[in-house]
């Protein structure tokens, strides 16, 4: 490669980084691009870091050590996450998204590059510190922002199916008892798809009694997995008791009456906890 300036090389440095996010690049790599020594490389990196910090989009991180090196971070501000959920809160605040049976139209949200984006680095921020191997959720609707929290993890996502496909080969099925409406339903994965002994993120678009997320714990038992988080876009109040406690969510749902046009979406307390 053409030697680079500093500048270059910081613009750079910065690029394969947040392209590779929560993963640790060694010193002697970036060595081998740019053809500068580890001393000139840390320098760059430090520039790195307070650039990161002033426009609070994340953190650098660097790892002391002959296996260590450095990694980024995708992040916000607490103010910057507050007023964005704030904002998404006033979009579907609108009693017109109410449809038959009470349910809420959200479809134009959580396919929306720029919002599913950022939800997906808050949710994933939330879990950073468990580690995870994998993301995994439910088909259809919870796979963008699954796949927004995988990216911003950089692991692998797995898709639970409703049923399953021939493709994916022999599959472990479950049926489980939605706590919302107490019905049976069947959820099935792969046994290809996660290995034995994985820690695994569960994100969803909505919660309301945590039944499909209790199927979720259970049937990753019966891969030797285990479930070390628990996030949702949007939670609701169910009728009965919730059958999930610990999970995080960042909308609340407080009120749905689409006869009478009431509609109340705030952000969620567990938001503003964690």
């Amino acid at each position: 490669m053409e030697r680079l300036h500093r500048k270059e090389r910081v613009a750079a440095i910065f690029k394969i980084l947040s392209d590779k996010p929560n993963t640790v690049i060694s010193l002697g790599h970036f060595s081998e691009i740019f053809g500068a020594a580890r001393s000139t490389l840390s320098e760059d990196i430090t520039i790195v870091k307070k650039v990161v910090e002033m426009l609070q989009c994340g953190k650098i991180e660097t790892i002391p050590g002959a296996a260590g090196g450095v990694r980024y971070i995708p992040g916000m501000s607490k103010d910057f996450e507050i007023e964005f959920i704030k904002g998404v809160c006033e979009k579907i605040n609108d009693p017109s998204r109410v449809m038959p049976g009470g349910f809420l139209y959200i479809n134009d949200i959580i396919y929306s590059p720029e919002i599913v984006n950022k939800v997906g680095v808050i949710l994933a921020n939330k879990f950073i510190s468990k580690e995870a191997d994998y993301v995994i959720t439910v088909e259809t609707k919870g796979i963008p922002i699954a796949m927004a929290v995988a990216t911003a993890l950089n692991v692998p996502l797995v898709i639970v199916r409703r049923n399953g496909e021939v493709t994916e080969g022999s599959t472990v099925s479950i049926n489980y008892v939605t706590g919302s409406s107490k019905t049976i339903q069947t959820m099935s994965l792969s046994k290809r798809s996660i290995k034995p002994k994985s820690k695994c993120i569960f994100i969803d678009d909505f919660i309301k009694a945590g039944g499909t997320a209790v199927g979720i714990i259970d049937l990753l038992k019966e891969f030797d997995c285990t479930v070390e988080g628990v996030g949702f876009l949007i939670e609701a109040q169910p009728e009965g008791k919730k059958v999930l406690n610990e999970y995080v969510s960042l909308i609340s749902l407080e009120e749905i009456n689409g006869e009478e046009g009431v509609l109340n979406i705030i952000p969620s307390e567990k938001f503003k906890e964690k």
